[in-house]
């Protein structure tokens, strides 16, 4: 493993990286902590206690922070007809069809964030489900990529909208915003999140559901937060 830097040592003389933090607090932290030339984006790193390869333990869906996350996300539509014209409208980046697929495809594009597709794309978009789904660009119902809703659909994502999914070790991995936030914001974004995935909860779930919470800065240290203080 690489050896870090000094600020990151000097970072972590400045708090007790064993001990557990309220929320609040551990966010404080890593606003303190952050020592970039730039403003770093404020993660969280949620740890659950279900097992991802089953169907019925999948945890996955999106949520509005109320803060938004600090990043102005560039939206690609997957939309013909009357609903291309409405994607335009409401601020989509790229809209389009087949083209955009060869785009994709051929040219191996990727200058967008996050896809949206109406229904009746998604025979379209499925063509492109080896090079989108390793990326987590796959449109999905669960997060409201799905939908005919388009003009809803984008100005969420534009408000700061996200995505929470498991990864393969049942982790989930979210930016709930910058540094520059403050502690405040960044908590009003982190309740948010996790009240959602919360009420997320599969029924077939046993045991303890919060695992682990961890939160860090782009460059910084993980301050772990006691999770026992925010379980259901």
């Amino acid at each position: 493993m690489a050896k870090k830097g000094k600020k990151y040592q000097d970072a972590l003389k400045k708090y007790d990286v064993k001990n557990f933090y309220d929320a609040s607090e551990a966010l404080g932290i890593v606003c303190d902590v952050a020592t970039a030339k730039f403003d770093e984006s404020v993660e969280v790193h949620i740890k659950l206690g279900v097992d991802s390869r089953h169907a019925d333990q999948q945890v996955r869906g999106a949520v509005v922070l109320p803060h938004g996350t600090g990043k102005t996300k560039r939206v690609l539509v997957f939309a013909k007809g009357e609903k291309a014209k409405e994607a335009e409208t409401a601020g989509a980046d790229f809209v389009g069809a087949e083209e955009l697929v060869q785009k994709i495809q051929g040219e191996n594009w990727f200058d967008f964030d996050i896809v949206v597709a109406t229904p009746d794309m998604m025979g379209v978009v499925g063509r492109l489900g080896r090079v989108l789904g390793p990326k987590g660009l796959m449109p999905n119902p669960k997060s409201g990529t799905v939908t005919f809703d388009i003009e809803k659909a984008i100005s969420e994502i534009k408000a700061g909208k996200v995505e929470y999914r498991l990864d393969k070790t049942n982790i989930m991995h979210v930016s709930i915003g910058k540094v520059s936030f403050g502690k405040e914001k960044l908590f009003d974004n982190f309740k948010t999140l996790l009240d959602a995935v919360v009420k997320a909860k599969p029924a077939s779930s046993k045991g303890q559901y919060l695992k682990s919470v961890t939160t860090a800065s782009t460059m910084g240290p993980g301050v772990k937060i006691n999770s026992l203080r925010i379980n259901d």
